[in-house]
């Protein structure tokens, strides 16, 4: 079956039903610490000098500073003048957000995992890599901006109790200085997709996309008679011969994706594709190199 707009391919002999998020959040968890661990020796924060509330470090004083800057009681100590510095906060907020529309619960037997605890995996693991680096990160509508070191298990809560299936957030609360890392399947219609970039782009915030696939979806190995069906509205279709409709089926995907990176690329955006069966580890350091290469991300400091 082509990928016509809005609709998945799915395997019936090869897939499989996939947990409640109440089920699989727990192991998620400990894999994404796992996999935040792996990533976490290049992954460092925006801590730098600057006007903020938070005591960061003392340093000499350097002639032709104001005198107001030195930290008499310090100096006091070795006879040297210091001043001290406080931990520069930037205006800014990290949301994080995984598709959990039915289309993403999809799992073959080319894969060990469904596109839903894949996304999920990633969004967790960020959101323990982000709240020890003292970012500020939240979910659209679940979980408020906060800087924590147990964000994860703070989102993970909110999911349980939402397990709503929505494809794209709330564009409400995002602002500028803002950026917004959206993981999903994208078999919404383009349109659909432009129309929400465009919403969350206009706002001022950055966004990053990674697209999330299945490796059947992408190698349409299928022969002979397969059934196909659409888990968003259980519409089924027999193929006889579906090795016939391999050709067609890779150019639309090929050109879907290709609006999609278009229309990220257009607003100032980053794309990345990440099938399931490779390692988890790739997306997120993509997202380390896109955020730290932002000024309004990490201060510009990784």
């Amino acid at each position: 079956m082509a990928p016509t707009a809005g609709t998945s391919l799915e395997n019936m002999t090869v897939s499989v039903k996939a947990r409640s998020l109440s089920e699989t959040l727990p192991d998620l968890l400990v894999d994404a610490s796992k996999l935040a661990q792996t990533v976490t020796a290049g992954w460092h924060g925006r801590k730098r000098s600057g006007p903020g509330e938070t005591f960061w470090q003392f340093r000499p004083f350097h002639n032709g500073e104001p005198v107001k800057r030195i930290d008499w009681r310090r100096s006091a100590r070795d006879s040297n003048l210091y001043v001290r510095e406080r931990e520069w906060e930037a205006a800014h907020t990290l949301w994080l957000w995984s598709d959990l529309s039915p289309s993403m619960q999809f799992r073959s037997k080319l894969s060990q995992t469904t596109k839903q605890d894949r996304a999920l995996l990633l969004l967790l693991a960020l959101a323990n890599l982000l709240g020890d680096a003292g970012e500020r990160v939240g979910v659209p509508d679940l979980v408020a901006p906060t800087a924590s070191r147990r964000l994860s298990e703070t989102i993970a809560t909110a999911l349980v109790h939402h397990d709503a299936p929505v494809a794209f957030p709330s564009a409400q609360h995002i602002r500028r200085f803002s950026d917004v890392i959206l993981i999903s399947d994208f078999l919404d219609t383009p349109e659909e997709i432009s129309a929400w970039i465009g919403k969350v782009a206009a706002s001022g915030a950055k966004g990053h996309l990674v697209h999330i696939l299945d490796p059947i979806e992408e190698t349409f190995p299928f022969n002979g008679r397969v059934e196909f069906e659409d888990p968003e509205s259980g519409f089924k279709l027999l193929a006889g011969r579906a090795e016939e409709w391999k050709e067609k089926y890779r150019r639309l995907l090929a050109q879907h994706k290709d609006k999609i990176r278009t229309t990220a690329r257009r607003a100032g955006w980053s794309y990345i594709e990440h099938h399931t069966d490779h390692s988890p580890s790739e997306p997120l350091l993509f997202l380390h190199a896109r955020l730290g290469s932002d000024n309004r991300a990490f201060g510009g400091a990784l």
